[in-house]
């Protein structure tokens, strides 16, 4: 029996399959039903509402903001995260002395914890002590104090600064992978023809990394929706809901405010802007690999 393809395909899946089942279909589906019911933490009783959650969610301006907020959120990090890491992978592949204390560094942000990371960027930020405010005042870009964290647009900006920081190594990591499976061949023959370093880079290295840059993508978009912990720790949605973002309003709203069902309501909609981002990066990434 043990010697059945079949039988043991379905073994080696099953662990997955399970982890599957118990970690992300059953709370998606304690999801769909709390968001059906008038569930809170002090009284946890199921008892259907239908859709009144929802449309409590669709007429609180603050969820619009969030959503908002959201997507100014994802788009701008993913394209500082796609960016900086095809610049890292060709820092990360280059041979040159002393480049493992470089990769020790550059992937140093992302093997932090993300809480830990965060509150020294807290300590960072600070609207007093900040040493970046007094590096820019020693050049002397600045006078006073910057409210990095205080005013909406730069509270905005640090959180994105922040998230691109951390992320940035994974997308690396992703990108020197394409970056090795270039055959060597190519490059030679473009240097032979006369190619110099930038042609090489648009005619030859991107467009044969672009397949292996939109998965990087693909990952950044997820982390990056899906993520509460940088806007948590370093603005918790302030100044004045500038920085909240669907994630940190559905924590707040059901966890700290103690309305589970509001707030797995507005964790809902997560799945399907997760989902259609995915297909469509699923898409792109096979009309590459078709060309």
């Amino acid at each position: 029996m043990a010697d059945r393809e079949g039988t043991l395909a379905w073994l080696f899946l099953m662990p997955s399959v399970v982890y599957i089942l118990a970690l992300v279909a059953l709370p998606f589906l304690l999801a769909i039903g709390y968001s059906l019911s008038d569930v809170t933490a002090g009284d946890p009783s199921f008892d259907w509402v239908g859709t009144r959650n929802f449309q409590r969610v669709f007429e609180d301006p603050v969820f619009w903001r969030s959503l908002g907020n959201t997507f100014v959120f994802t788009l701008i990090s993913m394209a500082l995260i796609v960016v900086l890491g095809k610049v890292l992978a060709n820092i990360l592949v280059a041979d040159f002395r002393g480049k493992w204390v470089v990769r020790f560094l550059v992937l140093l942000p992302w093997t932090t914890p993300v809480a830990l990371s965060s509150i020294a960027w807290l300590w960072m930020l600070d609207s007093i002590f900040s040493p970046i405010d007094w590096v820019l005042r020693q050049l002397g870009l600045i006078e006073g104090n910057m409210y990095w964290l205080g005013e909406p647009g730069l509270a905005m900006a640090s959180v994105i600064a922040v998230h691109v920081w951390r992320l940035t190594p994974l997308a690396a990591v992703i990108m020197v992978a394409g970056l090795v499976a270039i055959p060597r061949d190519l490059d030679e023959a473009a240097r032979v023809d006369g190619a110099g370093y930038w042609r090489r880079m648009f005619e030859v290295t991107i467009p044969l990394v672009l397949p292996v840059a939109a998965v990087a993508a693909l990952f950044g978009a997820i982390f990056t929706f899906t993520d509460m912990a940088v806007v948590d720790v370093l603005t918790n949605g302030g100044p004045n809901n500038a920085t909240q973002v669907l994630t940190s309003w559905a924590f707040f709203r059901g966890i700290d405010g103690g309305d589970v069902g509001q707030g797995a309501a507005i964790a809902l909609f997560l799945f399907p802007l997760l989902l259609a981002a995915a297909i469509a990066i699923l898409r792109a990434v096979r009309r590459l690999e078709v060309r």
